[in-house]
């Protein structure tokens, strides 16, 4: 027998050395395959599914953007956006213990920020939970506001709620949803380097 005709034996015996497709390798990287785009589209939906909507909820669109030297009469109380100051006020994670102006909290709205605002004589215990989580929290501000008709506002630009207590859920939704959230008339602009004081 030639020594060709006895590698052709030898291979036609070995059932490892066949030449047929690879049918557990196929079925192996075919499973790993469907696992993939599984995980993919399940993490594509979980980004884009639509968030369930915030109660209370107050949005405003078409407001404007000029900036002004002057006091602005703003027809919200705190403001939702419009005309403001050509210097924002800080608010990386700030907490102020007197108000801030409204022009220049407002300009700060414009670069993403969330302005959380509580009425004077808050519960000592729900304003040490504001101020917790605005000091961790960078692009978000805390100050009181007089004449503000809830305990505690939350609002970014044009988009504005009123709550109860610190422990509302409402708070942890609001700023995942807006702060430096697609509302943002000015993505990317700073949050520090601006007004410092109230």
């Amino acid at each position: 027998m030639s020594k060709s005709a006895r590698n052709r034996n030898n291979r036609q015996k070995n059932p490892l050395t066949h030449s047929g497709p690879p049918w557990g390798a196929i079925a192996f990287f075919s499973v790993i395959g469907v696992i993939v785009v599984a995980a993919i589209g399940f993490a594509a939906w979980q980004a884009f599914k639509p968030a369930t909507p915030i109660a209370g909820l107050v949005e405003r669109d078409g407001l404007a953007q000029d900036h002004v030297e002057t006091r602005v009469q703003y027809d919200t109380v705190p403001p939702m956006g419009g005309k403001h100051n050509p210097v924002w006020q800080n608010c990386d994670g700030r907490v102020y213990d007197q108000p801030v102006q409204n022009e220049h909290a407002v300009h700060s709205l414009e670069h993403g920020a969330v302005w959380f605002t509580y009425k004077p004589g808050l519960p000592a215990d729900d304003l040490n939970k504001l101020k917790e989580k605005v000091s961790g929290t960078d692009y978000t501000m805390l100050s009181p506001v007089q004449n503000q008709d809830a305990p505690i506002i939350l609002t970014a630009w044009g988009k504005q709620v009123k709550v109860n207590d610190a422990d509302d859920e409402r708070i942890d939704a609001f700023l995942k949803a807006f702060l430096k959230g697609p509302q943002t008339p000015e993505p990317g602009a700073a949050c520090s380097g601006g007004k410092a004081t109230p």
